[in-house]
C-alpha cells in the first residue's frame, strides 16, 4: 500500500465513523511508517532493465565504444533536410529541429538524461546524471541519486529542481508521447541535497520509470518556460559534451566540445565524444548529399538506397581506399518501411479497399529492377527477430489476449501462414490483379469502361502519395504502374522535406511513405504510433489514424508484461492485429546497417545491436 492508497483509506474510514478519527489516524500513521520502512528496503543499484538484469558491472563501459580511442578533430555528416527549430519536444517546430542535439545516431552532444542506454542490450540504463537509482518490483515509483558533479555547459550544476522542472514543463508544453509519459507522474518527493523520487499512479506501465529516466535535462534558469512551446532558434543549454559554435537555420549545426565537460571520465562515456567538432550540414535532396560525400565535404555517411550502395562508389576517392564501405549486422527487428494510408480519409476507411492495395505492390520487380536484388520483403513490424508473428502460429497466450476482439486478426494471420502478396515479378500478374479486384469488388467497386468507381457514387477511385525525395518519388511511380492496371488513378506529389514533415503533421496526405523504426523492446512509443488517443493529437506518431480497441488493450499488455515470455506473446499478438489492419504496403528492409566513411575518419572494431553510432567514432589524423 502507497501513502496515496493510505490517504483514499483513511477518508473512506473518516466518511463512516467519525467518531473512529483517532484510530483511523493512529492506523493510518502506523501503516506509513511500514511503508516508509518498505521503501528504504529497495536497494540503491548503478542500472535498471526493462526484462532481466543489466549485462554490465559498475565502472564496465560499453562494449561498441573504444576508450583508448584517440580525441580531438572534426567529423562532418551530412543530412537530407533542413531545420527551423532548437526544440524536438514540442509540437511547434519539433518535426523540424536541428539534428544532433540528443539522438542515438549522432550522440546526446547537448541534452542529457538522468540515465543513458546500451544500445548493445535489448534496454538497459546505466546511470549518468544519476549516479545511483532504486525502483521497486512493483515499479510504482522510481528514485534517483544525482551525481554531485553533475553540470550545465555554464557551470551551474545539475539540481533536482532542474529534473522536476524538465519534466513539468514537457507534460505541460511538449508533444506527445512525451507530455503523456511525464503526466503518469503523481507525485515528486524531493529529498535534500540530491535525490528526487517520483511516483506513479500503478505499476501498470513497466516501462515509465525507465521512460522518465530518459528524459531530456534542461536548465531552469536558462530556460524560458513561458515561450517553451513555441519554435525558437535560441539553443538551449544542456548539460552535454559540446556547446553550440555555428547555427545556420537550414544550413548548418557546429558542436564544439566542451573542455569542462563534467561526465568525461565516468564508465558510461568511455570511447565516446572523441571528436572536438562536429558539423552537421543540410542539404536539398539525396544526390547533393551524395556528391558532398563523394567531393570530401561529408566524412561518413549511411546509405539506405541499393542502386547507390552498388553503383555509387565508382569515383576517385573510392578506387584509391579513400572511402571504404562498411555492411554491419544489425542485431535489431528490421524497421517497417511502407507507403502508409490516411484511414481519415473516405477512401481508405475500408479495410478491403487497403488489402486490395497492399496487393498491388510488386516487389520482385522494384527489386530487380530498381535496387539490384539486394532488398528483402517486409511483411510484418517485427521482422528478422523473436518478436515477430510471421511464419508462427498464435500460442494460447496469443490467443488468450486476442479472445475478446474475435475480428481483429485474420485467420492466416493468426495461424502464421499470411505473407504479402508475391507477383511473379512482371509488374503485371493477372493473379495478384484478379485477387485485388475481388476484394475491392467485395468493397463496392466495379470496372467501368477501365475506371474503377463505386458502385454506390459512381466515383472513380482515386488518391494522391507524397513522396519527399527522388528515391520515393521513383518507388511511388513503380508501384502505380501496377495499381493505374485496375482503373486506379494515382498522382504523385513531391515537396521538400519541410513541407513533407508539414502536410504528415497537419495529416493533409492520402498515403505517405513512412518507416517504423523498431527494438527489441517496444513499449510505451507505440501508444504514440497507434492508440486510439493518439490517432486525434497533434504532433503524435500515429499517421494512419488507427483506432482499434485491440491495439488499445494490445499496447498495454506490452507495457505491463512481467516477464520475456508475456512480453514476446504480447508483441506478437500487437504484430497481428498491426497486419491484419492493412494500415500500410509493406515494402522491403536489407538486414545490414550500411555505412560509408573517407578512411580520415574511423569507427570502433564493435557496433551497437543498431549499427553505426557516430559518437563513438574518432579522427584517425590524431593516432
Amino acid at each position: 500500500m502507497r501513502i496515496l492508497d493510505l490517504v483514499r483509506t483513511v477518508n473512506c474510514l473518516l466518511s463512516k465513523s467519525k467518531g473512529r478519527f483517532v484510530l483511523t489516524f493512529a492506523v493510518a500513521f502506523m501503516l506509513a511508517n511500514q511503508v516508509a520502512a518498505s521503501d528504504e528496503t529497495v536497494p540503491w543499484t548503478h542500472a535498471i532493465s526493462m526484462h532481466g538484469t543489466p549485462a554490465l558491472a559498475p565502472g564496465e563501459p560499453f562494449p561498441y565504444a573504444n576508450p583508448d580511442a584517440p580525441k580531438g578533430g572534426t567529423i562532418s555528416l551530412g543530412v537530407q533536410g533542413t531545420f527551423d527549430s532548437m526544440n524536438s519536444f514540442i509540437v511547434q517546430g519539433g518535426w523540424t529541429s536541428a539534428r544532433g542535439m540528443r539522438e542515438r545516431q549522432f550522440g546526446n552532444n547537448i541534452l542529457e538524461s538522468l540515465m543513458v542506454r546500451s544500445y548493445a542490450e535489448p534496454f538497459s540504463l546505466y546511470g549518468l546524471i544519476a549516479q545511483r537509482v532504486r525502483m521497486p518490483e512493483s515499479r510504482e515509483w522510481i528514485e534517483f541519486e544525482l551525481n554531485p558533479d553533475a553540470k550545465f555547459s555554464d557551470g551551474s550544476p545539475v539540481t533536482v529542481e532542474d529534473i522536476a522542472f524538465s519534466l513539468d514543463i514537457i507534460r505541460d508544453k511538449g508533444r506527445p508521447p512525451y507530455r503523456n509519459w511525464y503526466g503518469a507522474i503523481v507525485e515528486k518527493e524531493i529529498t535534500p541535497p540530491n535525490r528526487i523520487k517520483l511516483v506513479f499512479e500503478n505499476g501498470d506501465n513497466r516501462e515509465l520509470p525507465l521512460l522518465i529516466a530518459l528524459a531530456p535535462i534542461f536548465s531552469k534558469k536558462n530556460t524560458d518556460a513561458e515561450n517553451f512551446d513555441k519554435s525558437s532558434l535560441t539553443p538551449p543549454v544542456g548539460s552535454g559534451p559540446y556547446t553550440f559554435k555555428t547555427i545556420q537555420p537550414g544550413r548548418l549545426v557546429v558542436y564544439e566540445k566542451n573542455p569542462d565537460y563534467w561526465a568525461r571520465d565516468l564508465p558510461v562515456k568511455a570511447g565516446f565524444d572523441n571528436f572536438d567538432e562536429i558539423r552537421i550540414e543540410y542539404f536539398r535532396d539525396e544526390t547533393t548529399l551524395q556528391e558532398a560525400f563523394k567531393k570530401g565535404l561529408v566524412n561518413a555517411l549511411q546509405f539506405r538506397d541499393p542502386a547507390r550502395w552498388a553503383k555509387g562508389f565508382d569515383f576517385p576517392a573510392a578506387r584509391d581506399g579513400d572511402v571504404v564501405q562498411m555492411s554491419i549486422p544489425r542485431g535489431v527487428p528490421a524497421p517497417m518501411q511502407g507507403i502508409a494510408f490516411n484511414t481519415r480519409r473516405e477512401q481508405f476507411q475500408d479495410i478491403r479497399v487497403r488489402k486490395a492495395l497492399r496487393m498491388l505492390f510488386d516487389f520482385n520487380w522494384v527489386n530487380r529492377n530498381l535496387y539490384y536484388d539486394l532488398f528483402s520483403r517486409t511483411a510484418g513490424y517485427w521482422d528478422n527477430s523473436e518478436l515477430s508473428a510471421i511464419g508462427r502460429p498464435a500460442s494460447d497466450r496469443e490467443r488468450e489476449l486476442l479472445a475478446p476482439f474475435p475480428d481483429a486478426v485474420a485467420p492466416e494471420v493468426m495461424e502464421g501462414s499470411w505473407r504479402p502478396a508475391d507477383a511473379d515479378g512482371s509488374g503485371r500478374d493477372r493473379k495478384v490483379l484478379r485477387a485485388a479486384l475481388s476484394e475491392l469488388n467485395n468493397a463496392g467497386y466495379a470496372l467501368k469502361d477501365r475506371k474503377l468507381v463505386s458502385e454506390a457514387t459512381g466515383q472513380q477511385l482515386a488518391f494522391e502519395i507524397l513522396a519527399k525525395n527522388e528515391d520515393e518519388e521513383k518507388l511511388a511511380l513503380a508501384y502505380i504502374r501496377t495499381v493505374e492496371l485496375l482503373g486506379i488513378t494515382v498522382n504523385v506529389r513531391s515537396v521538400d522535406p519541410s513541407q513533407f514533415e508539414e502536410r504528415r503533421t497537419k495529416r493533409d496526405f492520402d498515403m505517405v511513405f513512412n518507416t517504423w523504426y523498431a527494438s527489441l523492446s517496444p513499449g510505451a512509443e507505440q501508444y504514440g504510433r497507434w492508440s486510439s488517443q493518439s490517432a486525434d493529437a497533434e504532433g503524435s506518431f500515429n499517421f494512419v489514424g488507427a483506432k482499434e480497441p485491440a491495439i488499445d488493450a494490445l499496447i498495454d499488455e506490452i507495457v505491463g508484461a512481467r516477464s520475456r515470455e508475456e512480453f514476446v506473446d504480447a508483441v506478437r499478438a500487437f504484430d497481428r492485429v498491426l497486419i491484419s489492419g492493412a494500415y500500410a504496403v509493406p515494402l522491403y528492409h536489407v538486414s545490414d546497417d550500411w555505412v560509408a566513411h573517407w578512411t580520415k575518419v574511423s569507427p570502433p572494431q564493435n557496433n551497437s545491436l543498431y549499427g553505426h553510432e557516430f559518437d563513438t567514432w574518432w579522427t584517425s589524423a590524431t593516432q
